[in-house]
């Protein structure tokens, strides 16, 4: 087991298992699948399908998920120059990983919802005026990427 220190920050870490990116997709899976199993009656088509069915959509859509978390955790840790940016106070690299999420979020809304015809929304799912894309996706990518920071802080430090 080896150590390291972020700023005044003393951080014991085991290889592959303590890197901020590992903890990013398991606290994005842990999430982001549990959102996702409450937003599908805001789509459309999932009133009789099969349980099973249910559970490989959001897994598929849960892994579309990690790999958001983990393109904008990159880019806040650009940003930031730093990978173990949540560990500290620094609002404009969680700025940053909230809006590469929305973004990328965004442009896939867009394209699932138009052209790709991947999806539609049911009439339960609230648009966002003159855009037409779902609030909950986008809600989505506010709420979650937040909590991930923190559980992802609290892993690293040892639950400190």
């Amino acid at each position: 087991m080896s150590s390291f220190t972020v700023g005044e920050t003393f951080i014991t870490k085991n290889a592959a298992l303590n890197t901020p990116e590992l903890h990013i997709a398991i606290f994005a899976f842990l999430l982001h699948f549990v959102w996702e199993l409450l937003q599908l009656p805001l789509f459309a088509g999932f009133d009789e399908v099969h349980y099973f069915t249910v559970i490989l959509h959001c897994t598929k859509a849960t892994a579309g998920d990690i790999v958001i978390s983990l393109v904008a955790f990159w880019t806040a840790s650009i940003v930031a120059r730093s990978r173990y940016w949540f560990l500290k106070k620094q609002p404009i690299a969680v700025g940053v990983f909230i809006a590469a999420g929305l973004l990328i979020t965004v442009v896939f809304e867009v394209l699932a919802t138009g052209p790709l015809q991947r999806w539609t929304y049911s009439e339960a799912m609230p648009l966002l005026p003159l855009t037409g894309i779902g609030l909950s996706p986008l809600a989505q990518w506010v709420v979650l990427p937040l909590l991930q920071i923190w559980f992802v802080r609290r892993q690293v430090l040892g639950g400190r």
